[in-house]
């Protein structure tokens, strides 16, 4: 009837059986095609990149996009899930690049962009298949078959919509603005992008001299990057702190913050006694405004005199800070953000003496050198004409390009932006409004982002991306395309409604300047990637194009869920972009994921060689298990350790614990030929203990379905694993010998039922989780007995709860009882005796009496022939105390001996009485009156002699440990019966034959099988007992410390 269950623990083979079995027979499609008129729940899948390897950390984010939407459609929604690639960008031309061995924008527009174009287009899919492979194996259920592509035409044309809107709004414009830079690539990075590559490094920064007009001073600036020197054109104070005019010891006269000499200039005394400076005159910042100095370069004055504008001066700005340097910093407009604030406010030159590759120009003394390189060399050449007065080692994070690792330069470029600024307030409300979990990365980490909020950096001097849709004429005016059809319209071109949306075809098409008649081209720049992703919620559909009503139905998601390093990626991109359209968040929910480290909290890198691979883990532990690990864990937005200790620990305590109980229920049921749809589960009828399994069941189903709805997932793992464990080592435990009583009586009918329902209810509240083992057990507990039911466990609903079975009282007086055995554990432990061994009397003081129900099942359990509840187990420990020198030395002097005495001869039980109850011990020491506090006293506690004592909070047991000689017999018998059973075991005896059992060399062990022989041969299925010998399969045992030979032989049937 049932299919015999394996109990080997290698779940990887089923889970091979079960993904063959959902795409046979179309499961995914079917649970999607079910649920079509549910009411939505949309879930967005952030895009991957199909050319690069999904690694460990896409486990984690694969398991918990799968687990939501399982969850959501088990309870009747309809989930979209669209699966996505994220196709443009610099990744892919990086890969090209390496694959053609081309180095640089040059050696591309060499080769050729069309070829360049195609090349990037079939690189993008270069790991498609095997994330594919990945998804399916890990269970992540998605629409595959149809996913939204980031470089399909339509995909463009919806984002060129969006361009063209933002465009409308006036707030995409082209300016000139220093952006991080990466001159590898040739191209500036956003924001987002620079926050994920900053490294520590160790370089030299300059104190610089620069020689004051009209006066034998000198003005002592600090920088950080020698290399912009050469484009010097002011130096900048704070116009509110005090500078000093000083007469060093080196004999130079210098300006500089009244904050910093000591820290600066303290270095120049050789002796002891001598001064590092003198003070001549003190300013406030704003007195040295305007304040002249000679060019540091020549280079820098000859291009002030082309622009003819006046440079070389001091300014003032509050962004001067005191903590570091000399409290004057060196202003280079082309290469700080701040640099070009000021240089607009006091409108300097403009000097840019760096090119697009990041080599110093023709202009400077160092052509041709990239900057980090010009470093040493600009040091060099200012020490030797006595310009550099010191060029101190320190040690800063520096943004490095995330994609190549080429230092990045700050760099004024022309670029186009998107005006964030302008929509702030808008992002903050609309961020408001979205459940982060946790809360703290909303308001914080993401928060603080949107605070400070920078304009969107949306342009890229690159190739393969979607192409910026503005089209310029040389008379200035400029057009923002928003459709095929307006492109056609405006360039009367019939290409234009087929042409591919890239480079270099894009660019063919030209357009009538509508104010000069011009040609109008289109501007050169592509856009950034992450705007691709951010558009996918209406691009996805080719909104507004076609499908409005699709979008209109899954927009906003109610979830989604990424990594944390997203949150300066894709959900700003998705709010960003979801606030200027459509001015509301475009997620109601997210999970924020923690990154996924190695066992000893290291960041997993190939380099580190700590990385692991996804595939070796998901073949050697199988999805359920690492799914599992990553639900129970820790809570998802915490780092997670991965390591196979953890997982397979982790499925140990829940996995096979759940696939032990549901081959112990086949295995019965099998011999029994029970088929659960012929009986009706009867709750009147049922006893306390089936009762009290359904109460847990239905209150863990409640639990779960409270938790995943909202977004709790280690509690949900918890209860879950609490209720497995109970139902496999309480209630299977307590039930077995229902199930292997003979026939079938109404009492092994409900202990089937009852164990039946808790299987496949639990196996469904468990199905979102681990997807491939709950499949199994369905199909052999429910397919086997019933063709009419759903054909598979992800076609089923959630369970629904049936309040009516939750007895909370009796939960309660169950989770009592469990303390109480776990107490009576500890005892025999503590006193040495086994299980076996029975015991006469157990003492309990509990909150409530139990009645003779649980107090049986409590003697049953701890093997206790008597369980007595008292009010008072006080009586089984002894104190004894004595004075606390410490304290009662200084208060009581004299009477310390006395004290002491009196303590020794104290009657301990009484005195602790009186302790707990006035706070104080109070003695009569020779007509004084000592009063002695807790911190007075020294108390140690004794367990009474044949007494052992076990608390824990309100609940304490007490072990009567002394053994009476019956009792020490029942012991032997019990030992005697577990051993015969071992034997009939190994020596290969079907469960029902009927045995003879021998015994020899022992006659104190003879004896007592001779007294208890009716109940030996009951228990052990003997026809006869025969001492003195040992026939058939013979044992030496040591029998509590009695050596005893055994043998047992088969009763041989008669024909």
């Amino acid at each position: 009837m049932y299919q015999k269950v394996d109990t080997n623990l290698n779940f990887v083979d089923r889970e091979k059986k079960v993904e063959e079995f959902w795409k046979e027979n179309h499961i995914f499609e079917k649970s999607m095609e079910n649920r079509k008129e549910g009411e939505t729940y949309t879930f967005y899948d952030g895009p991957p990149t199909a050319n690069g390897k999904p690694h460990i950390g896409h486990v984690l984010t694969r398991v918990i996009k799968d687990m939501i939407p399982r969850y959501r459609t088990m309870k009747g929604y309809m989930v979209p899930r669209k699966a996505g690639w994220d196709t443009h960008g610099l990744p892919v031309e990086l890969e090209v690049e390496k694959k053609l061995g081309l180095d640089g924008k040059e050696q591309i527009e060499e080769y050729g962009m069309e070829p360049f174009i195609k090349q990037c287009k079939e690189s993008v899919w270069k790991y498609k298949g095997m994330w594919e492979d990945f998804s399916s194996t890990v269970g992540f259920w998605a629409d595959m078959e149809h996913p939204y592509v980031t470089y399909y035409d339509d995909y463009i044309e919806s984002e060129w919509w969006a361009l063209k809107e933002i465009w409308n709004k006036k707030l995409l414009y082209k300016g000139f603005k220093i952006v991080p830079y990466c001159p590898r690539c040739g191209t500036p990075l956003s924001a987002q992008e620079v926050s994920q590559g900053y490294k520590t490094v160790k370089e030299r920064s300059a104190v610089v001299r620069f020689k004051v007009v009209g006066e034998d001073a000198y003005f002592l600036a600090w920088t950080t990057t020698p290399w912009t020197l050469p484009s010097n054109v002011a130096l900048c104070v704070n116009p509110d702190e005090t500078y000093c005019k000083v007469k060093a010891a080196d004999g130079y006269t210098y300006y500089m913050a009244e904050a910093l000499l000591d820290k600066v200039l303290g270095k120049l005394v050789k002796e002891e006694g001598e001064k590092a400076y003198e003070v001549l005159e003190t300013y406030k910042g704003t007195d040295l405004e305007y304040k002249a100095y000679e060019p540091l370069f020549a280079c820098a004055g000859e291009a002030a005199a082309k622009q003819k504008k006046k440079a070389h001066f001091v300014t003032c700005d509050n962004y001067v800070t005191m903590s570091d340097g000399t409290g004057i910093v060196h202003i280079a407009p082309a290469f700080g953000e701040d640099d070009s604030r000021i240089g607009r406010n006091y409108e300097l030159p403009f000097v840019q003496f760096v090119d697009g590759q990041g080599n110093l120009t023709k202009e400077t003394p160092y052509a041709g050198v990239f900057v980090k390189k010009a470093d040493p060399m600009v040091l060099t050449d200012l020490d030797k004409e006595g310009k550099l007065f010191d060029a101190p080692k320190f040690e800063h994070d520096y943004p490095h390009c995330w994609r190549c690792d080429t230092p990045l330069i700050y760099y004024a470029r022309e670029s186009w932006f998107i005006k964030m600024t302008a929509v702030k307030d808008d992002l903050i409300r609309n961020n408001n409004t979205i459940n982060w979990i946790p809360e703290s990365i909303g308001k914080g980490r993401f928060g603080d982002w949107l605070e400070n909020v920078q304009d969107w950096g949306i342009s890229r001097n690159r190739y393969w991306g979607t192409p910026l849709n503005i089209w310029q004429c040389e008379c200035g005016h400029m057009h923002s395309i928003g459709s095929r059809q307006e492109l056609f319209e405006m360039s009367g071109d019939e290409r234009a409604k087929t042409v591919e949306l890239h480079r270099p075809y894009i660019d063919e098409i030209t357009l009538k300047c509508p104010e000069c008649g011009g040609e109008m081209h289109r501007v050169p720049e592509v856009i950034d990637c992450w705007f691709d992703s951010g558009a996918m919620p209406f691009a996805q559909h080719h909104y507004p194009f076609e499908n409005k009503e699709l979008f209109e139905q899954q927009f906003p998601a109610n979830f989604i869920s990424e990594a944390v390093d997203q949150t300066r990626g894709w959900f700003y991109s998705l709010l960003a972009e979801s606030t200027l359209l459509f001015n509301k968040a475009p997620y109601k929910n997210v999970i924020v994921l923690g990154h996924v480290q190695d066992e000893n909290g290291q960041k997993m890198s190939k380099s580190k060689g700590n990385a692991v691979d996804p595939f070796d883990a998901l073949n050697k532990y199988g999805a359920d298990a690492i799914r599992w690990y990553f639900y129970i864990n820790s809570a998802p937005w915490l780092p997670n350790r991965f390591h196979g200790k953890a997982v397979v620990e982790g499925q140990r305590k829940f996995m096979s614990t759940l696939w032990n109980t549901y081959a112990f229920f086949v295995l019965y049921a099998d011999i029994d030929n029970f088929d659960p749809t012929k009986y009706e589960l009867n709750y009147d009828q049922l006893p306390v203990m089936d009762k009290w399994l359904l109460s847990r069941l239905n209150t863990t189903v409640q639990a779960v379905d409270n938790d995943l709805a909202n977004y709790k997932i280690p509690e949900a793992a918890r209860a879950l694993q609490e209720f497995v464990d109970e139902m496999s080592n309480w209630y299977v435990r307590r039930s077995r010998e229902r199930f292997w009583a003979k026939g079938m009586e109404q009492d092994k009918i409900n202990a089937y039922m009852t164990l039946y329902h808790a299987l496949v209810t639990i196996a469904k509240t468990a199905a979102p989780m681990i997807p491939f083992m709950t499949e199994d057990i369905y199909q052999n507990l429910v397919r086997s007995v019933d063709k009419d039911a759903p054909e598979s466990i992800h076609l089923c609903d959630f369970p629904t709860v049936n309040e009516a079975w939750i007895d909370k009282d009796l939960e309660a007086d169950m989770k009592e009882l469990l303390e109480i055995v776990v107490l009576g554990r500890a005892c025999r432990n503590t006193a040495n005796i086994k299980n076996r061994q029975p015991i006469g009397t157990m003492y309990v003081k509990a909150e409530k009496k139990m009645s003779e129900f649980y107090t049986d099942i409590i003697a049953d359990e701890l093997n206790v022939k008597e369980v007595k509840f008292a009010d008072d187990v006080e009586s089984f420990i002894s104190y004894s105390f004595k004075p606390q020198l410490r304290t009662v030395g200084p208060k009581y002097g004299k009477l310390l001996n006395g004290i002491r005495t009196a303590l020794s001869e104290i009657d301990g039980t009484a005195a602790m009485k009186e302790l707990r109850e006035n706070g104080v011990l109070t003695l009569d020491i020779d007509g004084n009156k000592v009063e002695l506090a807790e911190e007075d006293l020294l108390i140690e506690t004794a367990q009474t002699e044949g007494y052992v004592t076990e608390t824990d909070g309100e609940t304490s047991v007490v072990l009567d440990t002394n053994l009476t000689p019956e009792l020490i017999q029942e012991g032997f018998v019990r030992e005697i019966i577990s051993k015969v059973q071992t034997m009939r075991k190994e020596a290969g005896f079907e469960v029902m034959d009927k045995i003879i059992v021998y015994a020899k060399d022992n006659d104190k062990i003879m004896d007592i099988m001779k007294a208890n022989q009716d109940e030996i041969k009951r228990e052990v299925l003997a026809e006869n007992i025969i001492l003195g010998e040992a026939e058939g399969y013979t044992k030496e045992w040591n029998i509590n410390k009695e050596a005893v030979t055994l043998g047992v032989s088969k009763v041989q049937e008669e024909n």
